[in-house]
């Protein structure tokens, strides 16, 4: 908005306010008829036309705001022409009648003001909430109301006279009140914050307001005088009104919907003064006014009171529904499922069939195609699966790329629904295939709580994941494994053991679960290597010596060698490489330490020293795995991950995923 203010604007406002400044003086000296060329009868008039000239130079020249700043401008052109008419009929009288043709253009000032704040604050205020507009009622009825105690009871008592005569008493101060509050709401719209525009608007009004109340108790006193210092009051609250219709206009604009300290505490503060009002109604005289007006501020606070609860609590649901849905897809998230299975636990309902799906080429699809594109994929695959659930069950999308869909029996053949959701999820297109692996479990049939129903449904979709035909990853490991199982089947019953135990720590990390399946199966290739060790090196009792134990810790640089034949299993060899590294780089082969060795060997390292501690073996006494869990623990730091050896703790003591012989007991003590 350009507010170049012209030239001849500036130099009316300094003349104007030299003049009121001169005027002031000799009217408190009681000296304006020794300069009757300024400070004549008609003076004032040409004062007030050219105030008023201003804003209406203001509304022609500047399109913003026009119509707000043409009301004002009309109202002090309204206001000159009834002290126009005043002054030509009645400076000299010593007793005015009331009404007179000067009432009415002082009177056309009051609508037309009003209107036309009203018309600015609504522009200034487009975006502003309704509760900020109840503040600025609430504020500006207290306001009237004090305005009222103030000023009504001289009024009134000069009131029984002639009915018309009355009215035109009881407008003056009614239109004032109107401006006041008028003034008060734009205050609190404005979150009780002041510019220029705003400050001088206000500082306008309050002036016009003291000096037409003084106007109507002395006129009532019989003690008003034309041409006093009191009129300069008026005429100066014009002046101001005219500087701020050229200052730049501050726009009130929602910052946030989040309540400040400033604006609960202004309508408590507001309530609290029209609560004193009606108090001191029961100890002294408060005029009828006054008290209604008080009353209706309290009415406003009740209801700003309960649409501020009505705000908050919408706002809580919307947080709440966020907390519970994935933003990606926006079905239920991981807390959402979790809760709406515990749900159907703790309730009695009909039985229902829990699955768990994961969707299988996700990986090379999003290292392929992006992240953004990944995204879409997932979103799109959430789309087809709430529309192939709705009004037979709930799903959610458990994280990365895994879903969940809880089915209700009673809804045709939950089998056919399982496929119907396969293909929901599914995509395929020109190089990249993406299909999904499910584990389903019946309840109450299969499972009696919701962990044991999430295990269950776990494990068997991670069994048809290494299953699945078209993979060759998972052809080429589950080759290998068979191998091993067959050479060695004691050794391969550790491995599986550890292979579900690293599954569970990468589930309490958090890992996606495509990293989880690499870990799973390089925690069953990890020891691989070992089938380049003779025998006579591993069944030998007794330490070995230092060339024999430099060849044993060759093994998994040949596992790395065996699995990366396969460039499908290259992830896994980088794993298996090095699984025997420790946190503190004192393991081997490369002696890497902390970060720099791959999660999932750290997590395979943990989950190996504790199966081994917990087993049956030669050389040692079996412990319990509470006592498994303290040794780690004093290794945590030096040869194993702090967070590792957390997870590990976390997934033992919940027993997910891992064979009952690993689950801590409540008598056992963990550290």
């Amino acid at each position: 908005m350009d507010l170049r203010v012209p030239k001849a604007v500036r130099a009316t406002f300094a003349l104007v306010a030299l003049w009121l400044g001169a005027y002031l003086i000799t009217a408190i000296l009681g000296v304006q008829g020794s300069v009757p060329i300024l400070f004549g009868r008609y003076a004032h008039i040409v004062v007030l036309a050219a105030i008023a000239s201003t804003c209406v130079v203001r509304a022609v020249r500047v399109p913003a705001e026009r119509l707000a700043w043409g009301l004002i401008a009309a109202a002090m052109l309204c206001w000159t022409l009834g002290e126009l008419y005043f002054t030509a009929h009645y400076w000299t009288a010593t007793s005015v009648p009331t009404p007179t043709l000067a009432d009415a253009g002082y009177l056309a000032v009051y609508p037309l003001a009003f209107v036309g704040l009203m018309v600015l604050l609504r522009f200034r205020a487009r975006d502003a909430r309704l509760t900020l507009w109840i503040d600025g009622v609430v504020a500006a009825l207290v306001v009237a109301a004090y305005g009222a105690t103030v000023v009504f009871d001289a009024v009134l008592s000069a009131l029984g006279g002639d009915p018309l005569s009355d009215a035109v008493n009881l407008a003056y101060p009614l239109g004032d009140l109107l401006l006041l509050g008028i003034v008060v709401t734009a205050f609190a719209m404005a979150r009780w914050r002041v510019n220029r525009s705003g400050l001088l608007i206000t500082l306008g009004v309050l002036c016009f307001w003291v000096a037409d109340s003084l106007y109507l108790v002395s006129s009532v006193q019989k003690s008003y005088s034309q041409g006093g210092a009191l009129d300069v009051i008026g005429w100066g609250g014009f002046m101001l009104v005219a500087l701020a219709a050229w200052q730049p206009a501050g726009t009130i604009r929602q910052r946030s919907s989040q309540e400040t300290t400033r604006t609960v505490l202004a309508p408590v503060l507001f309530g609290v003064l029209g609560l004193a009002l009606l108090f001191a109604g029961t100890v002294t005289h408060v005029n009828a006014l006054a008290t209604a007006l008080a009353s209706l501020a309290l009415l406003g606070v009740l209801a700003r009171l309960m649409m501020t609860f009505h705000e908050k609590n919408t706002l809580l649901d919307g947080t709440r529904r966020q907390a519970l849905t994935d933003s990606l897809t926006g079905l239920g998230n991981s807390r959402g499922m979790r809760l709406e299975l515990d749900a159907r636990f703790e309730e009695p309902r009909r039985p229902f069939a829990l699955a768990l799906f994961d969707l299988d080429g996700f990986k090379p699809y999003n290292d392929r195609f992006g992240h953004p594109a990944g995204d879409s994929l997932l979103e799109r695959a959430g789309r087809r699966l709430a529309l192939t659930v709705d009004g037979r069950g709930a799903a959610f999308r458990a994280g990365g790329d895994e879903f969940c869909v809880m089915l209700d029996c009673d809804h045709g053949s939950i089998a056919t629904m399982i496929e119907r959701c396969r293909h929901a999820l599914s995509e395929r297109g020109e190089g990249f295939d993406v299909v999904a692996s499910a584990g389903v479990v019946h309840v109450p049939e299969e499972a009696s709580d919701a962990s044991s129903a999430m295990r269950l449904a776990d494990l068997r979709l991670y069994d048809e994941k290494h299953l699945r035909s078209g993979d060759p990853r998972h052809q080429a490991a589950r080759a290998l494994v068979q191998m091993m199982r067959e050479q060695n089947a004691e050794r391969s019953t550790h491995l599986s053991r550890v292979a579900r135990l690293s599954r569970a720590v990468c589930r309490q990390l958090g890992l996606p679960a495509e990293q989880v399946d690499e870990v799973v199966r390089a925690a069953e290739l990890h020891d691989i290597g070992m089938i380049a060790i003779p025998d006579t090196l591993l069944e030998k009792r007794g330490p070995l010596t230092e060339q024999e134990r430099a060849f044993v810790e060759r093994h998994p640089v040949i596992g790395e060698r065996v699995l990366g034949a396969a460039p499908s299993l290259a992830p896994i060899a980088r794993i298996v490489r090095a699984t025997h590294e420790r946190w503190d780089g004192t393991g081997y082969p490369d002696g890497i330490a902390g970060e720099a060795i791959p999660v999932g060997s750290r997590i395979i390292l943990a989950c190996n020293a504790y199966d081994a501690i917990t087993s049956e073996r030669p050389y040692r006494e079996r412990r319990w795995p509470a006592e498994a869990l303290a040794e780690l623990w004093v290794a945590s730091g030096t040869q194993l991950d702090p967070a590792v050896v957390a997870a590990l703790q976390a997934a033992v003591r919940a027993g997910a995923d891992i064979a009952p012989e690993y689950v801590v007991r409540v008598a056992e003590p963990i550290l």
